[in-house]
Parts: C-alpha cells; sequence; structure tokens
C-alpha cells in the first residue's frame, strides 16, 4: 500500500458506497495506527491498473477510539459502525462501538468488556427488521441500530461436544456469511458461521451453525462439516452457493499457534436440506494458515492468498492461486450468458435496472455485494437473488425495497443461465444517504461525490 503513513496491520475495511467506490481501512497495529483512516480511490480498468495512491492524514480524520482487529459495517443510513478491538498488539480491550464520519464519543460496550479478548473482528450484519446482528466469541445479539443497546440476545452459540465453550471469532477465528435473500424478500435472513475454535492448543471445530436472528425463539441449526476448521475463508458465489477454504485443524489464529494444515476446499449449498449441503472439492498443495484471504473475482473464479503463520514450517506465502468453481469447470464457454447496463450503474431502492443479455434467457439474476476479507471476516458481504422479467433480449431487474433489505454499497451484478454466470458488471443500490462522497472535507483528499 503506497500513501500511508501508519501500519494497517490488521485493520478492517470496507468499499463505500460513493459514487467512487472507494475503499475506506480503519484501526491498525499500534500506537497512532490503530486510530487510523485511510482512503483509495479505484481509477484503474479491465486491464488498466490502477495508478492512484491510498491518502491518509491521522491529524485530520482518525478515530476516536485506537482498534486493532476490529470489524466494519455500512448501516443503512450509509454511515460507518466500527465495533470492538484492542488498543494495540496484545493490548487492552476498547470494548465500544463508534460512527464514521465521527458523530459522537464512543459508545461503550459491557458485553465486548464481558467477552474479551475472544472477541475480536466480530461479526455484523444489518437484518430485514432493521436490528443489527452481531456475533462474538459464543455468543450473539440483535443491536438496536439507534441506540445501539440490545434488542435481543440470541442463545449461546453451540461449540463442539468436546468443548462447549469453543469461540467463532478471533482468536477462535471461524467464518461467517449472510445465505442468499430471494425477492420478494418475505423469507427469513440466514447467519451462516462455520469452524473456529477454544482455547490453547484446541482442535478446530467441525461444523458450521446457522439462525435465523429475526424469528421469534431463534435457535441454531448445527451442520457437521467434512473436515476441522479454524482460520478458514468462506467466500460467497454468483450461483447462490459458498466456498470454504483455507486454515488448519487445530489450534488458534495468532503466530505459530496452528498446525496440521487444511488444504480441502468445500462446497456448501443453501438450496439442499440441512445436514446435506457440503461436497468435498479439491485440494491445494499451499498450507493457507494464520492471514489468508479469498474473494470472488468478476469472471466467477475465487481468488485465494496469503499465509504468515511465522512458524518456521510454513514460509510466508507469496503464491496466488485461483479456485474454479464446478460452474467454471463445467462451462462451454461459447455459451457463457453476457450482458451490459443499458440505463447507468446507480440505483435506489425499488428501482429498475435494465440490461441486454446474449445467450440463453437469464434463469437468475445476483447481487454480491463487495466484499473486504480479512481474518475470516467478509464485510460488506451479502448475497441477493432480485426479482426480474424478460423479454426478447432485454431484462428488466427491480432493485431491492429498502435499506434493511440492502444497505447502501456497490455490488457484482452477474445473470446465470443455469448455475453458469456472466462476468459480472458492478452496480450501486441505495446511493450515498451519508454523503460519504463529501468526506473528508479540507485539501489532499479525493471526494467522489455522492
Amino acid at each position: 500500500m503506497t500513501g500511508v503513513t501508519t501500519d494497517v496491520f490488521c485493520s478492517a475495511g470496507l468499499v463505500l458506497p460513493d459514487a467512487g467506490a472507494r475503499q475506506i481501512n480503519v484501526g491498525g497495529w499500534s500506537l497512532e495506527s490503530t486510530f487510523g483512516v485511510r482512503f483509495y480511490t479505484p481509477d484503474g480498468a479491465p486491464g488498466v491498473n490502477s495508478t492512484n495512491q491510498w491518502e491518509e492524514n491521522s491529524d485530520e480524520v482518525h478515530l476516536a477510539s485506537g482498534r486493532w482487529y476490529p470489524s466494519a459495517m455500512i448501516m443503512t443510513n450509509g454511515s460507518i459502525l466500527v465495533v470492538g478491538g484492542e488498543d494495540g498488539s496484545n493490548g487492552k480491550a476498547v470494548p465500544s462501538l463508534e460512527l464514521l464520519p465521527p458523530a459522537g464519543p464512543a459508545v461503550d460496550c459491557s458485553w465486548l468488556a464481558e467477552s474479551d479478548p475472544y472477541n475480536l473482528y466480530p461479526f455484523l450484519a444489518v437484518l430485514p427488521s432493521g436490528g443489527i446482528f452481531v456475533a462474538y466469541w459464543n455468543q450473539a445479539r440483535i443491536l438496536d441500530p439507534v441506540t445501539f443497546a440490545a434488542r435481543q440476545i440470541l442463545p449461546q452459540i453451540p461449540g463442539t461436544v468436546a468443548l462447549a465453550s469453543s469461540g467463532r471469532t478471533y482468536p477462535f477465528e471461524g467464518t461467517s456469511v449472510l445465505l442468499p435473500q430471494h425477492a420478494p424478500y418475505t423469507a427469513p435472513l440466514d447467519v451462516l458461521i462455520c469452524g473456529g475454535s477454544g482455547e490453547g492448543a484446541a482442535v478446530a471445530i467441525d461444523n458450521c451453525v446457522s439462525i435465523q436472528p429475526d424469528v421469534p425463539n431463534a435457535t441454531w441449526t448445527l451442520e457437521r462439516m467434512p473436515s476441522k476448521r479454524v482460520m478458514s475463508c468462506m467466500v460467497a458465489l454468483p450461483d447462490g452457493t459458498y466456498l470454504i477454504l483455507n486454515g488448519a485443524q487445530q489450534g488458534n489464529a495468532g503466530f505459530a499457534l496452528a498446525t496440521n494444515p487444511n488444504y480441502n476446499a468445500i462446497l456448501y449449498d443453501p438450496s439442499q436440506p440441512a445436514g446435506a449441503r457440503m461436497t468435498v472439492m479439491a485440494n491445494t498443495t499451499i498450507a493457507r494458515l494464520y492471514h489468508s484471504e479469498a474473494v470472488l473475482m468478476d469472471d466467477g473464479r475465487v481468488l485465494v492468498s496469503g499465509s504468515d503463520p511465522q512458524d518456521s514450517t510454513h514460509p510466508e506465502e507469496m503464491r496466488v492461486e485461483v479456485f474454479n468453481p464446478p460452474y467454471i469447470l463445467n462451462m462451454d464457454p461459447s455459451t457463457r450468458p453476457s450482458f451490459t447496463l443499458t440505463n447507468g450503474e446507480s440505483f435506489g431502492y425499488d428501482d429498475t435496472i435494465t440490461i441486454a443479455f446474449t445467450g440463453a434467457t437469464p434463469s437468475a439474476i445476483s447481487l454480491l455485494g463487495a466484499v473486504a476479507s480479512t481474518h475470516g471476516n467478509s464485510m460488506g458481504q451479502r448475497t441477493i437473488f432480485p426479482a426480474f422479467q424478460c423479454e426478447g433480449s432485454t431484462c428488466t431487474v427491480t432493485t431491492p425495497p429498502n435499506a434493511n433489505v440492502s444497505p447502501p454499497g456497490w455490488f457484482q451484478m452477474f445473470v446465470l443461465d443455469g448455475p453458469t454466470p456472466s462476468k459480472a458488471h458492478w452496480v450501486r443500490i441505495g446511493g450515498d444517504p451519508a454523503g460519504l462522497g463529501e468526506w473528508p472535507e479540507g485539501e489532499g483528499w479525493t471526494r467522489p461525490g455522492s
């Protein structure tokens, strides 16, 4: 990263809903870095490298509280929620949350203090009810989006038979996604959390758990994984399935704290009955332990990178892999669907996107939220299958109805012929209600507008 003046090690990230789709990075490793707020404005194009640098000035823009290992989320009003962390490398807990652009002091959270130090990089999500879901250690709750008080405390997250107190967030580091939302959005939203570990040289968790937080008396559903995982990644795919990969089968997140790499990939298909959703995929030859990442590319493949365990056995990993999901392996390139956007790239809620497609009439259209991947946390992840109608070679797609279903942001849009996706085009839904495109004020910042 060029242009940054502080250390981004173990920070949080998001893609902003402003007109320029800027990236924001917050927090960091120690001292001044923990207060860091950094921006990047992409200026590349397919086949053309971006040349912009990151922008940072900690004297002008910074967090209210220094945070190492925080999480971040775009709220329904377009502002940025930053939650949790420590005050530096292995430092004291920072059991609070705050908003960006700054909107008052940090809000203390007793539940973060009580679960220290097992709650770093908590999993966050906006729920269709308007509440904020947060999972931390082996706990979960729904927060009010205005007061941040608990609307509901959910049941304890199951662990393993051998270690009921297992955890799902750093340093026990499982991974989490939201399962697909389908128009007309009347079905409850499911949150899926896979893997994790416990204290000491613990055997990693061998299950996934899911819950529908907005359902009265919600309970967790447990599904066994084919193998144990800690420090894994999970990637939403355009056909509504999920790829689980990377990590270890024993230990915790951190330097030299895990052993027995998990080389296998798993495909999770939520359209199948619970207990029959996981399929064993291919193995890699590269151990991906602490500090690995995986993200979806516009062509439907998955980019896999990272690993820095510093354990004298597995090197700091500079090699990058590309995983081909089944729809790529089974695809006839000559019949792959394609489309173009014909009425712009920025849309409101309950708005109409018009596309012109080639190939077979789409069987489905998917919208996948822009993601920042780190430490098992895919910040910004969301999968939506909107309503659409097609006539001739044109389709009209109806965007989600409100920010509770789909917080403002940028999405990869795919059209599908059965399981085969097109290449993605990026669209923005919900605009920039917090005016992030005009922030920060002053010289030295790129402000792409709202």
